[in-house]
């Protein structure tokens, strides 16, 4: 279904972009993934889990990379928002906060709109990566917080702006999954296990979890589905 159709994945570099990008590059796609600097982006190149996935360097923060990045690509089916920051502890000084919803959520606004034009053309769609602070609040963490809920609701207001274009716009809301940026909870006993306790399946999220999910959403069966914000956390929001 997804065999030679081009995908976007911006923050490709990163635990969860990375296994996003590797399941489209399994299902046949041209797979075009995203770093915030050279440096990540080589290391993902040298990952034995990144053959054939197209690594570049792309500052969401900038309207013109963004603009000519995708304004270069030949077509686009597929774009996935998983350019994202978090800066645990530091967010409740205003200009931490502000680069965080810079990049978190001003960043998906502007890829969604650079790439609409190619969408609309291919009938593609939006795929954002939202999460589980979508819906709560977090005292270390108010500018990931506020951004990610913003990408909630960014996610239902495009979905209407972009029906018109035939383009389908949804969310994945991941709970707690096992990346680098968590590790530090994971480690701490004190603070793993009350996350553990809570969350019914009794183990962390991977970043694999997400796949199946990000499959769908891109493909027919999924054709009138839009504006929707879809958990993958093991049951942590309804316990």
């Amino acid at each position: 279904m997804l065999n030679g159709r081009r995908v976007l994945v911006t923050g490709g570099t990163g635990s969860i972009g990375g296994a996003v990008a590797a399941c489209f590059r399994d299902a046949g796609a041209i797979v075009h993934a995203t770093g915030p600097t050279e440096d990540e982006c080589k290391r993902a190149k040298a990952s034995d889990k990144s053959s054939s996935i197209n690594f570049d360097l792309l500052d969401v923060r900038s309207n013109e990379a963004v603009r000519d990045f995708i304004g270069a690509l030949d077509d686009l089916h597929v774009v996935v928002n998983c350019a994202g920051v978090i800066r645990r502890g530091e967010e409740r000084n205003p200009d931490v906060f502000d680069s965080v919803v810079d990049i978190n959520l001003n960043g998906t606004m502007r890829v969604c709109e650079a790439a609409l034009d190619k969408l609309s053309a291919s009938g593609g769609c939006i795929i954002n990566i939202a999460s589980m602070l979508s819906f709560f609040g977090g005292g270390l963490v108010p500018g990931y917080s506020a951004s990610k809920g913003g990408v909630a609701q960014l996610t239902k207001s495009l979905a209407i702006a972009y029906a018109p274009h035939g383009v389908r716009v949804n969310a994945i809301a991941p709970g707690w999954i096992s990346t680098p940026l968590t590790k530090a909870l994971q480690d701490d006993p004190a603070r793993a296990g009350p996350i553990l306790a809570r969350t019914p399946m009794g183990r962390w999220g991977t970043p694999e979890d997400l796949q199946g999910l990000a499959l769908f959403l891109a493909g027919p069966h999924a054709a009138f589905m839009t504006g929707s914000i879809i958990t993958v956390d093991g049951g942590y929001s309804v316990s």
